[in-house]
Protein backbone atom coordinates (compact mmCIF):
# COMPACT_ATOMS: atom_id res chain seq x y z
CA UNK A 1 0.00 0.00 0.00
CA UNK A 2 1.69 3.94 -0.82
CA UNK A 3 1.78 6.08 1.97
CA UNK A 4 0.44 9.27 1.36
CA UNK A 5 3.03 12.26 1.22
CA UNK A 6 2.22 13.22 4.82
CA UNK A 7 3.54 9.94 6.30
CA UNK A 8 6.41 9.72 4.07
CA UNK A 9 7.52 13.20 5.80
CA UNK A 10 7.32 11.67 8.89
CA UNK A 11 8.96 9.03 8.55
CA UNK A 12 11.96 10.45 7.07
CA UNK A 13 11.40 13.12 9.89
CA UNK A 14 11.75 10.44 12.36
CA UNK A 15 14.60 8.41 10.97
CA UNK A 16 16.55 11.40 10.46
CA UNK A 17 16.30 11.64 14.59
CA UNK A 18 16.80 8.15 15.01
CA UNK A 19 20.16 8.90 13.66
CA UNK A 20 20.82 11.97 15.68
CA UNK A 21 19.78 10.50 18.78
CA UNK A 22 22.11 7.67 18.38
CA UNK A 23 24.95 10.08 17.52
CA UNK A 24 24.15 12.21 20.38
CA UNK A 25 24.60 9.06 23.16
CA UNK A 26 28.01 8.65 21.71
CA UNK A 27 29.48 11.93 21.70
CA UNK A 28 27.50 13.80 24.01
CA UNK A 29 29.56 16.77 24.33
CA UNK A 30 30.23 17.24 20.57
CA UNK A 31 26.44 17.26 20.10
CA UNK A 32 26.52 21.37 19.08
CA UNK A 33 29.70 21.44 17.08
CA UNK A 34 30.47 18.54 15.39
CA UNK A 35 27.18 17.07 14.55
CA UNK A 36 27.49 15.66 10.32
CA UNK A 37 24.76 17.33 8.29
CA UNK A 38 22.23 14.75 6.88
CA UNK A 39 24.11 15.55 3.74
CA UNK A 40 27.27 13.92 4.10
CA UNK A 41 28.75 15.09 0.46
CA UNK A 42 28.88 18.87 1.21
CA UNK A 43 32.17 19.18 -1.64
CA UNK A 44 29.65 18.40 -4.36
CA UNK A 45 27.53 20.16 -6.73
CA UNK A 46 23.61 19.90 -4.97
CA UNK A 47 21.99 16.68 -7.19
CA UNK A 48 19.38 18.23 -9.79
CA UNK A 49 18.53 14.60 -10.78
CA UNK A 50 16.28 13.96 -13.99
CA UNK A 51 14.93 11.21 -11.26
CA UNK A 52 13.55 13.88 -8.93
CA UNK A 53 10.11 15.33 -8.76
CA UNK A 54 8.94 18.17 -10.94
CA UNK A 55 9.40 21.04 -8.49
CA UNK A 56 5.41 22.18 -9.65
CA UNK A 57 4.78 18.16 -8.11
CA UNK A 58 6.27 19.13 -4.72
CA UNK A 59 4.66 22.70 -4.40
CA UNK A 60 1.27 21.48 -4.78
CA UNK A 61 2.43 18.96 -2.09
CA UNK A 62 2.89 22.25 0.72
CA UNK A 63 0.25 23.04 2.83
CA UNK A 64 -0.88 26.39 2.55
CA UNK A 65 -1.22 28.22 5.25
CA UNK A 66 -0.89 32.02 7.23
CA UNK A 67 2.48 32.68 8.81
CA UNK A 68 2.63 32.01 12.26
CA UNK A 69 3.95 35.04 14.71
CA UNK A 70 7.69 35.69 15.19
CA UNK A 71 7.60 35.46 19.33
CA UNK A 72 10.39 33.43 20.57
CA UNK A 73 12.39 33.26 17.31
CA UNK A 74 15.72 33.70 18.10
CA UNK A 75 18.44 31.98 15.95
CA UNK A 76 20.11 30.02 18.57
CA UNK A 77 16.66 28.03 18.58
CA UNK A 78 18.35 26.30 15.25
CA UNK A 79 21.66 26.17 15.91
CA UNK A 80 24.37 28.21 17.84
CA UNK A 81 27.65 28.91 15.17
CA UNK A 82 28.42 26.36 12.04
CA UNK A 83 29.50 22.71 12.79
CA UNK A 84 32.49 21.00 11.86
CA UNK A 85 31.89 17.68 9.08
CA UNK A 86 35.50 15.94 9.40
CA UNK A 87 36.97 18.76 11.31
CA UNK A 88 36.21 21.53 9.19
CA UNK A 89 33.88 24.36 9.32
CA UNK A 90 30.67 23.89 7.61
CA UNK A 91 30.83 27.08 5.85
CA UNK A 92 34.12 26.90 5.08
CA UNK A 93 32.99 23.19 3.64
CA UNK A 94 29.64 25.28 1.44
CA UNK A 95 32.39 27.57 -0.15
CA UNK A 96 34.36 24.93 -1.58
CA UNK A 97 31.61 23.15 -2.87
CA UNK A 98 30.13 26.12 -4.29
CA UNK A 99 33.63 27.80 -5.59
CA UNK A 100 34.21 24.29 -7.23
CA UNK A 101 37.79 23.36 -8.47
CA UNK A 102 38.58 27.08 -8.93
CA UNK A 103 38.90 27.00 -4.84
CA UNK A 104 42.41 27.44 -3.44
CA UNK A 105 43.13 26.07 -0.21
CA UNK A 106 45.00 26.93 2.66
CA UNK A 107 48.25 25.13 2.88
CA UNK A 108 48.50 25.58 6.47
CA UNK A 109 44.71 25.07 6.96
CA UNK A 110 43.60 22.73 4.22
CA UNK A 111 39.74 23.46 5.62
CA UNK A 112 39.69 27.09 5.17
CA UNK A 113 39.14 28.49 1.14
CA UNK A 114 41.70 31.23 0.48
CA UNK A 115 40.44 32.04 -2.85
CA UNK A 116 38.66 30.94 -5.74
CA UNK A 117 36.08 32.43 -7.97
CA UNK A 118 32.45 31.35 -9.02
CA UNK A 119 29.09 32.43 -10.12
CA UNK A 120 27.73 34.17 -7.82
CA UNK A 121 23.94 32.96 -7.91
CA UNK A 122 21.93 35.80 -6.67
CA UNK A 123 23.63 38.25 -8.43
CA UNK A 124 24.87 36.66 -11.54
CA UNK A 125 28.46 38.18 -11.72
CA UNK A 126 31.48 35.72 -12.03
CA UNK A 127 33.21 36.70 -8.52
CA UNK A 128 36.77 36.24 -8.32
CA UNK A 129 38.99 36.50 -4.60
CA UNK A 130 42.37 36.66 -4.52
CA UNK A 131 42.52 36.27 -0.84
CA UNK A 132 40.51 35.18 2.17
CA UNK A 133 39.67 38.43 3.49
CA UNK A 134 38.41 38.83 0.65
CA UNK A 135 35.92 36.12 1.07
CA UNK A 136 34.86 36.85 4.73
CA UNK A 137 34.15 40.00 3.55
CA UNK A 138 31.87 39.48 0.41
CA UNK A 139 30.88 36.08 1.27
CA UNK A 140 28.12 35.29 3.60
CA UNK A 141 26.33 31.32 3.37
CA UNK A 142 22.64 32.27 3.13
CA UNK A 143 20.00 29.82 4.01
CA UNK A 144 18.12 29.52 0.90
CA UNK A 145 14.98 29.28 3.44
CA UNK A 146 15.24 31.80 6.07
CA UNK A 147 15.39 30.21 9.58
CA UNK A 148 13.11 32.75 10.73
CA UNK A 149 10.95 32.56 7.38
CA UNK A 150 11.02 28.80 8.68
CA UNK A 151 10.31 29.37 12.39
CA UNK A 152 7.16 31.01 11.25
CA UNK A 153 6.04 28.51 8.48
CA UNK A 154 5.95 25.37 11.00
CA UNK A 155 9.65 25.07 12.91
CA UNK A 156 8.51 26.46 16.01
CA UNK A 157 6.24 23.44 15.90
CA UNK A 158 9.22 21.16 15.64
CA UNK A 159 11.86 20.19 18.17
CA UNK A 160 15.31 21.44 18.51
CA UNK A 161 17.48 18.94 17.09
CA UNK A 162 14.60 18.86 13.79
CA UNK A 163 15.27 22.98 13.28
CA UNK A 164 19.42 21.98 13.81
CA UNK A 165 19.03 19.97 10.50
CA UNK A 166 17.15 22.65 8.74
CA UNK A 167 20.12 24.96 9.61
CA UNK A 168 22.82 22.74 8.97
CA UNK A 169 21.36 21.11 5.63
CA UNK A 170 23.78 21.76 2.48
CA UNK A 171 20.51 21.38 0.68
CA UNK A 172 19.35 24.80 2.57
CA UNK A 173 23.16 26.64 2.04
CA UNK A 174 24.34 28.68 -0.59
CA UNK A 175 27.64 30.44 -0.81
CA UNK A 176 26.16 34.38 -1.49
CA UNK A 177 26.88 37.76 -2.03
CA UNK A 178 27.04 39.49 1.20
CA UNK A 179 25.44 42.79 0.08
CA UNK A 180 22.35 40.52 -2.31
CA UNK A 181 21.74 37.91 1.06
CA UNK A 182 21.53 41.21 3.16
CA UNK A 183 18.76 42.74 1.00
CA UNK A 184 17.22 39.37 1.43
CA UNK A 185 16.80 39.43 5.17
CA UNK A 186 14.06 36.81 5.70
CA UNK A 187 11.99 37.24 2.95
CA UNK A 188 10.12 34.07 1.28
CA UNK A 189 9.87 33.83 -2.76
CA UNK A 190 6.74 36.78 -2.03
CA UNK A 191 9.09 39.40 -1.00
CA UNK A 192 12.34 38.62 -2.51
CA UNK A 193 14.02 37.19 -5.44
CA UNK A 194 17.58 36.79 -6.72
CA UNK A 195 18.24 40.01 -9.03
CA UNK A 196 19.56 37.09 -11.34
CA UNK A 197 16.81 35.74 -12.86
CA UNK A 198 18.43 32.56 -14.59
CA UNK A 199 18.83 31.37 -11.02
CA UNK A 200 15.30 32.07 -9.69
CA UNK A 201 14.10 28.58 -11.04
CA UNK A 202 16.53 26.73 -9.30
CA UNK A 203 16.60 28.80 -6.15
CA UNK A 204 12.52 28.19 -5.38
CA UNK A 205 13.02 24.54 -6.21
CA UNK A 206 15.67 24.74 -3.22
CA UNK A 207 13.12 26.31 -1.22
CA UNK A 208 10.09 24.02 -1.99
CA UNK A 209 12.24 20.99 -1.76
CA UNK A 210 13.50 22.33 2.01
CA UNK A 211 10.32 22.96 3.06
CA UNK A 212 9.24 19.72 2.11
CA UNK A 213 12.05 17.80 3.78
CA UNK A 214 11.01 19.07 6.69
CA UNK A 215 7.00 19.33 6.71
CA UNK A 216 7.35 23.23 6.25
CA UNK A 217 4.35 25.58 4.49
CA UNK A 218 4.15 28.03 2.33
CA UNK A 219 1.73 31.30 2.63
CA UNK A 220 -0.67 31.66 -0.46
CA UNK A 221 1.28 34.43 -1.04
CA UNK A 222 4.55 32.67 -1.54
CA UNK A 223 2.80 29.95 -3.34
CA UNK A 224 1.20 32.04 -5.92
CA UNK A 225 5.16 33.94 -6.41
CA UNK A 226 6.79 30.39 -6.45
CA UNK A 227 4.32 29.37 -8.71
CA UNK A 228 4.75 32.27 -11.71
CA UNK A 229 8.44 31.39 -11.12
CA UNK A 230 8.14 28.20 -12.34
CA UNK A 231 5.65 29.21 -15.13
CA UNK A 232 8.91 29.06 -17.53
CA UNK A 233 10.77 26.75 -16.31
CA UNK A 234 8.12 23.44 -15.68
CA UNK A 235 10.64 20.69 -16.10
CA UNK A 236 12.62 22.40 -13.30
CA UNK A 237 13.11 19.63 -10.50
CA UNK A 238 12.93 19.39 -6.64
CA UNK A 239 16.02 18.49 -4.89
CA UNK A 240 16.87 15.83 -2.76
CA UNK A 241 12.90 15.10 -2.26
CA UNK A 242 11.50 12.21 -3.24
CA UNK A 243 7.46 11.34 -3.67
Amino acid sequence: MKLSYQWRRIIVILLALIGVGSWVVINPQSYERELVPQIAATEEAIDTSVDAPLATEVLAQLEIKGRAPKAGYTREQFYDGWPKVDGCSLRQRIIKRDFGETAVMDSANPCNVIAGSYLEPYTGVWTTFAERSEISKNVQIDHIVALSDAWQKGAQNLDKDTRYLIATDPLNLVAADAAANMKKGDGDAATWLPANKAFRCQYVARQISVKYKYGLWVTQAEHDAIARVLEPCPAERAVGVEL
